[in-house]
């Protein structure tokens, strides 16, 4: 039955095609009828939107970032004890990406804050006051086209928000109720810093399907009683651009892209609102090591586990690994002028976030004085300048100045037959200085804890192959002062074209600023809190050719700066702390390379890249800013494919123990785990760790045929690269 109707409906097609044919064949010339008479008007089109055209305003968006508002202050009572008027404007982005009124906004809230004059000694010279708090009402207040709102199973009065009909995307809210509109504090300053900000509900995309981050104003400050803008309120003495360091940059807002407390107001100016010294925790809360004023739960929270074990730190902050110096207080704290409260103005509360192990009441911990403090009055008397103060106390910034307390400069090597058949006898020359003078006697370096100068080879390619040679300075010898001498055995092979030194040099400091042994008592940084000394890779020719300097450290080759790394590590030695002294990519390629097979940390290889890979995206590591964001690492716009598919490194295999695996699956398979990612892998040319190849020259995965950087599935569409 089935093969009887194709056949007739191939006999229709076929005699369709002949009927249209035989037009032609029968004489007929194939043109145009004549037009017929104009068909009746039909009904004119209905007007757009508030009588607008269409395509002159939007109703819809895309993302959260793409709205605007503009909130004049002379068009505006928000603060004081005035009648309450609002009036702003807001425009989103269309399709083409050009700026049209938003209309028919239905809810919007609005947050108030000041900038008050402490007149106590309790707490810093300003604070932030959320005025609606201060009214006795809630931290923010609702405008809603009806005049009422619901929220979070609440319902009560509201401003009735309206919009021009006469020009879309502008509206007013005004108060209709008894009393006072719940933002309206007549306890308030006119005469400070005032902060206001909105946050827009009900918006979706032209799909109906709701905008899943916050919409919410860039916030306004500015001064009520003059309507003047303020550039600086003197409470803002972290930026955003600090926050992003580590957490990123959202896509959609272009604010903080990875805060997940009550999904994520973006920005430290929105936190403030809620988290100031009107939010306490309860007795219980308090005795758990909850806090909620901003200074004091920043601290708390990156203090993490650092602090679990020896102070008080609630369960749920204890299990947060900050990725840098705790004690560093300008990776976060700004020092320009007047946003310098956080190191001029200490308060028992700020250092109470980290410091939760005092008493301030019975003075318990406050030294060994346990000194007591009703107020904080006196806390600037010992802790605003000398050695007491905060930049004083947490050696700001000194772990960088330490690291140069050890230089070692490789200034040459040379090789001469050994007495075993095979061998050579390679010898590298360094200049080497301690605390800042030549060194004088090999002795001298007994005080340092680790000073292993590390041997390789450079093929020429730029690949690294490691000797497995660690030689501590304290076995070379003195030519001269301040220039040392080290010798070893390898192999003819080894010994061959172009050699690098490198090191992997740790030592502690005293607190008067000098390499010392770990095992002293007066020490800057704990016996554990290692300092790693700052050491240049020196590339030489064992053979009097032309040197070939590592991958590492070429830039056309190198996808990631260690700039990026240590604006969130603040300095790599710090997260090899413990059991290396590094500062550099080339310092770290001895041991992580794609030649080197073993496993690592859990982890089946010690590719810098991949491992890199692992440790960020493994909940060992708890990553700070969004998996997909290329950029907190990578350089801006990098390509990380080459021309021939192949990654921009040039990495072609990465050496495991019993074969070799291709770098590109492996590099994408630490975020990418499921059975089906894999068998993706393999389908598409890559070998991995269950099928492995036995040879290093491996071809080029087809994995850029889909993925590379503008391609239909690049990585540029998935993840952020720019």
């Amino acid at each position: 039955m089935m093969k009887n109707h194709n056949k007739s409906l191939l006999a229709l097609f076929l005699l369709g095609l002949f009927g249209l044919s035989a037009c032609t064949f029968d004489g007929d010339d194939g043109k145009d009828g004549v037009d017929g008479a104009p068909g009746t008007p039909g009904q004119d089109g209905q007007d757009g939107q508030n009588g607008q055209d269409a395509g002159s305003v939007v109703s819809t968006i895309y993302k959260a970032g793409d709205v605007s508002f503009e909130i004049v202050p002379a068009d505006n009572t928000l603060a004081g004890s005035n009648a309450f008027a609002l009036k702003f404007t807001a425009t989103a982005k269309n399709q083409a990406g050009q700026e049209k009124p938003l209309t028919g906004l239905n809810m919007v809230s609005i947050y108030s804050v000041t900038a008050m004059t402490n007149a106590t000694s309790d707490g810093p010279s300003e604070y932030w006051v959320n005025n609606g708090v201060a009214a006795g009402n809630s931290s923010s207040m609702y405008c809603t086209l009806d005049g009422t709102y619901t929220s979070r199973g609440t319902t009560g009065d509201a401003c009735t928000l309206v919009e021009d009909p006469a020009n879309p995307g502008t509206y007013t809210g005004t108060w209709a109720h008894d009393g006072a509109a719940p933002i309206m504090n007549p306890n308030d300053d006119l005469n400070a810093p005032h902060r206001v900000f909105l946050r827009v509900y009900n918006l979706t995309d032209a799909d109906g399907v709701a905008i899943d981050d916050k919409v919410l104003s860039t916030p306004l400050d500015y001064i009520p009683a003059t309507g003047a803008l303020v550039d600086n309120t003197g409470k803002d003495t972290v930026a955003d651009a600090a926050c992003k360091q580590c957490h990123g940059e959202s896509g959609t807002t272009g604010n903080l892209a990875n805060i997940e407390a009550h999904h994520n107001y973006q920005s430290v100016k929105n936190c403030i609102a809620c988290h100031n010294p009107a939010t306490q925790p309860t007795a219980e809360q308090a005795a758990e090591g909850w806090v909620y004023d901003l200074p004091a739960m920043i601290h708390r929270i990156h203090a993490g586990e650092h602090l679990a074990g020896w102070a008080v730190q609630t369960d749920e902050w204890a299990e947060i690994k900050y990725p840098a110096p705790i004690y560093e207080c300008t990776v976060c704290h700004s020092n320009d002028e007047g946003k310098t409260s956080w190191k001029d103005e200490p308060t028992r509360v700020a250092c109470g976030g980290c410091h939760s192990n005092i008493n301030f009441t019975t003075g318990a911990g406050h030294s060994e004085f346990n000194l007591a403090q009703a107020d904080d009055s006196q806390c600037a008397a010992c802790h605003s300048t000398g050695a007491l103060a905060p930049v004083q106390a947490h050696r700001v910034g000194k772990q960088a100045e330490y690291a140069n307390l050890l230089t070692v400069k490789y200034t040459g090597a040379s090789k001469v037959a050994s007495v075993t058949p095979g061998y050579q006898v390679v010898t590298v020359t360094a200049e080497v200085s301690l605390n800042g003078a030549p060194l004088a006697d090999v002795a001298d370096l007994a005080a340092i804890k680790k000073s292993a100068v590390l041997l390789g080879s450079i093929d020429a390619n730029g690949e690294v192959h490691r000797w497995g040679v660690s030689l501590a300075l304290t076995n070379g010898t003195l030519a001269s002062a301040g220039v040392l001498s080290l010798s070893t055995e390898v192999t003819d092979a080894q010994a061959t074209g172009t050699m690098y030194a490198s090191g992997d040099m740790q030592y502690c400091v005293s607190t008067a600023g000098k390499a010392v042994s770990c095992s002293e008592t007066d020490l800057s940084f704990g016996d554990d809190d290692w300092i790693g000394a700052n050491i240049t890779v020196g590339f030489f020719n064992l053979d009097g050719g032309t040197v070939v300097k590592s991958r590492y450290v070429d830039p056309d080759r190198i996808t990631v700066t260690e700039a990026k790394c240590n604006a969130c590590h603040s300095d790599m030695n710090y997260i090899k702390r413990g059991h290396h002294g590094v500062h550099n990519f080339d310092q770290c390629m001895d041991c992580h390379n794609n030649n080197y097979p073993g496993a690592h940390n859990g982890f089946d290889n010690k590719d810098l890249a991949t491992s890199v890979h692992y440790y960020h995206s493994n909940d060992v590591v708890p990553y700070p800013a969004p998996a997909t964001d290329c950029t907190v690492c990578h350089k801006d716009g990098a390509a990380l494919f080459a021309t021939d598919g192949g990654l921009t490194s040039g990495r072609r295999a990465i050496q495991v123990t019993g074969g070799y695996i291709t770098p590109v699956a492996e590099t994408c398979h630490a975020c990418h785990i499921s059975e089906a990612a894999v068998a993706h892998f393999k389908s598409n040319g890559a070998y991995v760790l269950d099928d492995v190849a036995t040879t290093a020259d491996l071809p080029v995965e087809s994995c850029a045929t889909c993925h590379a950087e503008g391609k239909s599935f690049g990585i540029d569409k998935f993840h952020k690269m720019q």
